[in-house]
């Protein structure tokens, strides 16, 4: 049977912004008809997927999500660094060696890059054809194939995740196609870069990617994580601020140099977080140490890590104060029916996990006879728990 590691966090959080709309403003939900903050589960994944915790942890077992690879290729084919630096956060920088000319460069880094998005116009016509058969296409009124692959930009319209694995078969296939420097890439080739797994690549496993044209390169997210919303009525306040200029000497004016309005709301956030256990095993291909680096991986970011968003303003960096980790095969629960009823002012922290942990057990007395999964918590309240121990609980 499946077996589900499922994490219920509490996080109080200052005033800040850590996570905008389209008006600049933190984004919000209603529940239980009444206003809360919310903080997206896209948000969240990325500050994880990105922290020091989880680099340090997963340094060599993470991927790569961008639109922008089909860049890198080209570089490295018309340099000769090798796919894998240029990959790194600081690339160093190089000239052309002339070994690969630009413009197959161009097209070659093109065709690579094709691989993994919808080739297809909304006709539905293949973007196979050279410039010349584009061109009687227009003349006889047809529809041209356009690839979501730009060929002067060689950026996609879409964002890919791509694997370890993947990474490593492009980064050959540039050597490879740098030796011949004139022949392209075959399809044989191609279609050896894309991998329907995601073995060596943890946040890949965890998170997932959807191919719309490669639905058999489709890997299914391990881990299911919700909007994270504030257990109490929270309200959007604004606040106003100005910038000096150092060198007005008052002359002219005394005012200030610029003025502006930022939207922000402190919180006590309740966040839910799912993880198939077997089904992460199955996507990192079997490894069962790699699969238990991954889930303490992303237990102690959930914990420890906050999304970035305005951070140098707010400086709302804060850890879950109380995490409970449940195991096992039931089917999985959010336990956010706790908080419908919005927490009163009060001891809102203590009343928080009384409610959570109430809740709990309710559910546990009337579906189960009572009898609640394996778990392990912490709670800095209290002073309870050992977080390491909790994160082996989660892992093991």
């Amino acid at each position: 049977m499946t077996t589900f590691v499922q994490l219920h966090l509490l996080t109080s959080y200052p005033p800040a912004c850590l996570n905008r709309d389209d008006n600049n403003r933190p984004k919000t939900a209603k529940m239980g008809g009444i206003d809360r903050l919310r903080i997206s589960s896209q948000s969240l994944k990325r500050a994880w997927r990105v922290s020091d915790v989880f680099q340090e942890k997963l340094s060599e077992e993470t991927g790569i999500r961008s639109k922008e690879l089909g860049r890198r290729i080209k570089e490295a084919l018309i340099t000769g660094t090798p796919l894998s630096v240029l990959l790194r956060e600081n690339p160093p920088t190089a000239e052309p060696d002339g070994q690969v000319s630009d413009k197959d460069a161009t097209e070659w880094a093109w065709m690579i890059a094709a691989e993994f998005v919808d080739k297809k116009s909304k006709a539905g016509n293949e973007d196979d054809e050279d410039d010349a058969e584009e061109g009687k296409d227009k003349k006889k009124g047809k529809k041209s194939a356009k690839s979501n692959v730009s060929r002067e930009t060689l950026k996609s319209e879409q964002v890919v995740f791509y694997s370890r694995d993947e990474i490593d078969e492009m980064g050959n296939l540039v050597a490879e196609l740098r030796k011949s420097g004139t022949k392209p890439p075959t399809t044989g080739q191609l279609a050896a870069i894309k991998k329907k797994d995601a073995p060596r690549t943890a946040d890949l496993a965890m998170f997932g990617r959807m191919l719309a044209s490669s639905p058999d390169y489709n890997v299914e997210a391990a881990c299911q994580v919700a909007h994270a919303v504030t257990v109490h009525r929270a309200a959007v306040e604004d606040d106003y601020f100005s910038a000096v200029d150092d060198l007005n000497r008052r002359e002219e004016n005394v005012g200030f140099a610029f003025g502006g309005e930022q939207g922000f709301g402190a919180g006590l956030f309740y966040l839910y977080v799912c993880i198939d256990r077997d089904l992460l095993k199955e996507n990192l291909g079997g490894d069962a140490a790699l699969t238990e680096k991954t889930i303490k991986a992303l237990v102690e970011a959930a914990a420890t890590v906050a999304p970035t968003g305005k951070q140098n303003s707010f400086a709302s960096r804060a850890s879950a104060f109380y995490v409970l980790a449940e195991k096992g095969s039931r089917q999985p629960r959010t336990l956010s029916l706790a908080f419908m009823k919005p927490v009163r002012d009060g001891d809102m922290l203590t009343d928080a996990v009384s409610a959570l942990e109430a809740m709990r057990n309710n559910l546990d007395k009337v579906y189960y006879g009572g009898k609640s999964l394996d778990s392990a918590h912490i709670n800095a309240l209290a002073g309870d728990g050992d977080f390491q121990k909790l994160l082996a609980f989660a892992a093991n």
